[in-house]
């Protein structure tokens, strides 16, 4: 006989799982598991409390009168310019993921969406008061060929798992943390000795003459 499931034991060990991480890790751990899961990704408040959004604070709608219990988006992120200081990319490559990164997980959530496209990087580099690349649609090139980004549709890329592990844990760069967590492991060849097999020398012993 199969034992039933128990979602209460679930719990317990996803929470025991979870417990030596800080906050930021643990939503980005829950987020890749729902992903994996064909969950998709929490981004309502109703979601995120199991009940509609005004239900927590007594209000109703139209739609609840009508017996649809609307969720309403969460009002928050943070703002590109912020975000893509913060982040300090070094070259286009990385801005092209940090851009990525922000639309995908840290705009306000009218704005959140998967793909991005040359505009987008245009606007950044406005906001942020960084230098315009020359050919913005080539970066985004650049970025799918060093595997930051994912192709979509003509000239709308999307952030992948490479990208986000990019900007959520190496970003930005020169952090102690980081730094030791990236740094190249230097080669170290040993010079194997070279063992000759000696020979030992052969000694002849002389035989005694015998006296006639």
């Amino acid at each position: 006989m199969t034992k039933p499931n128990d979602d209460l034991e679930a719990v317990r060990t996803v929470v025991q799982a979870l417990e030596p991480f800080d906050s930021k890790d643990r939503d980005r751990i829950i987020r890749w598991s729902r992903e994996k899961l064909g969950m998709g990704s929490v981004t309502t408040q109703g979601a995120l409390s199991g009940a509609p959004a005004g239900a927590a604070h007594g209000s109703t709608t139209k739609a609840d009168t009508a017996g649809t219990a609307p969720v309403a988006a969460i009002v928050g992120g943070t703002d590109l310019r912020s975000f893509v200081l913060a982040k300090s990319p070094k070259n286009n490559n990385h801005l092209a993921a940090v851009v990525a990164y922000y639309y995908h997980f840290e705009a306000p959530h009218a704005e959140r969406r998967e793909y991005i496209s040359k505009e987008d990087l245009i606007d950044a580099c406005r906001k942020a008061d960084r230098e315009r690349p020359a050919r913005p649609a080539q970066v985004l090139v650049n970025a799918y060929g060093s595997g930051l980004l994912d192709k979509g549709e003509r000239g709308q890329y999307r952030l992948n798992s490479v990208g986000e592990n990019l900007v959520a844990m190496v970003l930005p760069e020169g952090n102690d943390s980081t730094s030791r967590a990236t740094a190249p492991r230097s080669r170290k060849t040993k010079a194997k000795k070279k063992v000759g097999t000696t020979k030992k020398p052969t000694t002849r012993t002389k035989k005694p003459m015998s006296k006639s």
